[in-house]
């Protein structure tokens, strides 16, 4: 065991790491400068029992509800052996319905190891035959430019249902589970994710969709390492995302394209950033702790030490953003991340109100944010006068 490991050992008082998913992962991306959060995250603390412990328990979650509708209509979906699906897919893609394709399930096995195994043996099994140079296509890479292997877009599709894919979080493989991944449709891999939330009139709702995004951006991601790592082309998996969701207020499931080439630069920033935990343990105290075992006292004085980022859309995505909340009231965070941009360094609220009635002296570096607030501070009095 590394220093590095014994120390998140230490922090975390010496329960097991708590395991990532696709939803943490993603999760991650949320509010990449926030301290408090990595080292946490890094560190793999349970954060929903350790809320529980300071007196500010997570709020938020899958319902029952939401889980069993969710699961129903995925086996909807995947019925007949996805005939259904194949076809969404492959009409959304642009291709032809394959006359030919495998139905291979990869959920099966109690060992995450072996089937991480398996399913990495059948993915790379899978890769596009390659075409003539003379007769193939471009296979057009995220970047523009052109991939490495040739492939040929009429071949028999392969649908892998819910493979097991690997990725490295902090120095720990994580295993992912992706709903879907369909092989040699258009030449390439495409991650195929089933949502239960509903597409009404084209539109779905847009945090849902965003969060949808970035998770399927961590599953593209572990996929092309997969392919990088068995000596492929990365960019044979596609950078656009099929999502199936049910249409309207009915089950009749529709397939939208997502192009998560944004998220993956995310995902993958912050997970160089956790890869980076040995330089944010430099600036965290010694004696900083997260045992579940501690008193509340003890964690809230701890927690206190590391600086935490807090911003209102942290309550969707953070099991200690209620404490972050309580913990920022007053300052001008908690107003949200525009707010906070746009007043510059003034971080206290009773600051900010008064530069605005013109009560105290102005910092050169305060002078643009200290301006506005005095005309928007006109312009409220204005308003209420003429209101009045």
């Amino acid at each position: 065991m590394t220093s590095s490991e014994q120390r998140l050992a230490t922090i975390r008082g010496g329960v097991p790491p708590r395991r990532h998913n696709a939803r943490t992962i993603a999760a991650l991306t949320g509010n990449p400068g926030c301290t408090r959060r990595a080292v946490l995250d890094g560190a793999g603390v349970d954060k929903p029992l350790l809320a529980e412990r300071i007196g500010f328990p997570a709020g938020f979650g899958q319902s029952r509800f939401a889980i069993t509708r969710g699961n129903a209509f995925e086996a909807q979906v995947k019925a007949d052996g996805g005939a259904e699906l194949l076809r969404l897919v492959a009409e959304r893609l642009g291709v032809p319905v394959p006359a030919v394709a495998s139905w291979t399930d990869l959920g099966d096995g109690a060992d995450a190891v072996d089937r991480e195994q398996r399913s990495a043996a059948l993915l790379a099994a899978a890769l596009p035959a390659a075409m003539p140079d003379a007769a193939a296509p471009e296979a057009a890479s995220s970047d523009g430019g052109r991939a490495d292997e040739q492939v040929r877009p009429d071949e028999p599709a392969a649908l892998f249902d819910h493979p097991l894919l690997g990725l490295d979080v902090a120095g720990r493989r994580v295993h992912l589970e992706p709903d879907l991944v369909a092989a040699r449709l258009g030449g390439r891999f495409h991650v195929v994710e089933i949502k239960s939330f509903p597409v009404i009139d084209g539109q779905a709702d847009p945090a849902k969709l965003a969060a949808a995004a970035v998770q399927s951006a961590v599953y593209v991601l572990a996929l092309r390492e997969l392919l990088a790592g068995n000596g492929h082309d990365p960019q044979l998996v596609s950078d656009e995302v099929v999502l199936v969701c049910p249409r309207d207020f009915a089950n009749q499931p529709v397939a939208h394209l997502l192009d998560v080439r944004k998220q993956l630069l995310v995902v993958r920033r912050q997970l160089d950033r956790m890869a980076r935990l040995d330089t944010l343990l430099t600036a965290v105290p010694a004696d900083f702790t997260a045992d579940p075992a501690a008193d509340a006292a003890t964690l809230v004085a701890s927690l206190s030490q590391v600086p935490a980022r807090y911003a209102p859309d942290c309550l969707a995505s953070c099991e200690l953003a209620y404490f972050c909340r309580d913990e920022a009231r007053g300052q001008t965070g908690a107003l949200g991340r525009p707010a906070r941009e746009a007043l510059g360094g003034i971080t206290s609220v009773d600051e900010v109100l008064a530069l605005a009635a013109g009560d105290r002296a102005v910092d050169p570096e305060q002078a643009e944010a200290a301006a506005l607030l005095r005309a928007a501070a006109r312009l409220r009095a204005d308003a209420l006068g003429a209101s009045a």
